[in-house]
């Protein structure tokens, strides 16, 4: 125990013995500087320059630019470069859906496919009408007097039975005899002209034409893209005089009429199809064919 004690003083005393720091010029031993210390002061200015030292690469790693020359730290730059391309990736990817379902309408006028609503009889059959309490749907006096007034104005008005209307004028493509009529029960959904070979095919409107090309079953086909996305479809054709990607004006000649598929004793015919976001229309309550 004693022996212990004895070192601790020793060791305090080498840690509190002066000693004297001295400089001196090599040619003449001169003394140039001297500093009076001891290794307790040697040993807190240590801990203290360490400690400021640490502390200022620490501010340098955290709250300056040089932090970004440090392997495993992603700069400023590349951060806001990989946010603007995942809000263009979000971007691109909500325009994908929308020409999707673009050219889903597309197929649809190419196709004639249409999905109608169907109702089913049995449901109406297993349903009970006897079980129905009418005894509260009788309508009263001023109810049955305003069914009366509504029943007479919608008699004379010539409106009643009009489909979707269009907001422009609409010119005919070509004059001509309506071999078949639009019939939706057919599933039919254009109008069928008789024409006479080379007839000047028109659009019936200012456009542009997304689709211009020879088709297997229907010959060369035109596609017209109006305003109030309004298409216009043309079948049937003989030859082309436009292009996809055309504009065109109203009444501008887009094709030429004529056997399409080459069949002898075959007519010249014109399939004209109307649709309007991506739902067919009876073209004649628009355009006069004849």
């Amino acid at each position: 125990m004693a022996n212990k004690k004895l070192k601790r003083q020793l060791l305090l005393k080498k840690l509190y013995n002066k000693r004297r720091l001295v400089i001196l010029n090599e040619d003449t031993f001169e003394e140039t500087f001297s500093l009076k210390l001891n290794l307790m002061n040697v040993f807190v200015v240590g801990t203290i320059g360490a400690i400021l030292i640490i502390f200022v690469t620490t501010y340098i790693i955290a709250f300056t630019p040089l932090r970004e020359y440090i392997p495993g730290y992603a700069s400023s730059k590349l951060k806001q470069d990989a946010l603007e391309m995942a809000i263009k990736s979000d971007s691109l990817e909500k325009s994908v859906k929308i020409n999707n379902v673009y050219i889903a309408s597309i197929k649809k006028v190419l196709t004639g496919d249409l999905e109608y609503a169907k109702l089913n009889k049995d449901s109406i059959k297993a349903l009970n009408i006897s079980d129905i309490d009418v005894s509260g749907l009788s309508p009263t006096e001023k109810e049955q007097e305003l069914r009366d007034q509504v029943i007479k104005e919608d008699k004379y008005n010539v409106f009643e039975t009009s489909k979707p209307k269009v907001s422009f004028v609409l010119f005919p493509p070509a004059q001509g005899a309506i071999l078949q009529k639009y019939n939706v029960a057919n599933k039919h959904l254009a109008v069928k002209i008789a024409l006479t070979n080379n007839t000047p095919i028109k659009a019936v409107g200012a456009g542009t034409i997304i689709f211009s090309d020879w088709t297997p079953s229907s010959g060369y086909v035109v596609i017209i893209r109006h305003k109030d996305d309004i298409l216009s479809v043309y079948k049937n054709a003989a030859s082309l005089t436009k292009s996809q990607g055309n504009i065109v004006r109203s009444g501008e000649v887009i094709a030429l009429a004529g056997n399409a598929n080459n069949v002898q004793n075959s007519g010249a015919t014109l399939h004209f199809e109307l649709w309007k976001d991506g739902f067919p229309i009876d073209p004649t309550q628009f355009i006069n064919f004849n």
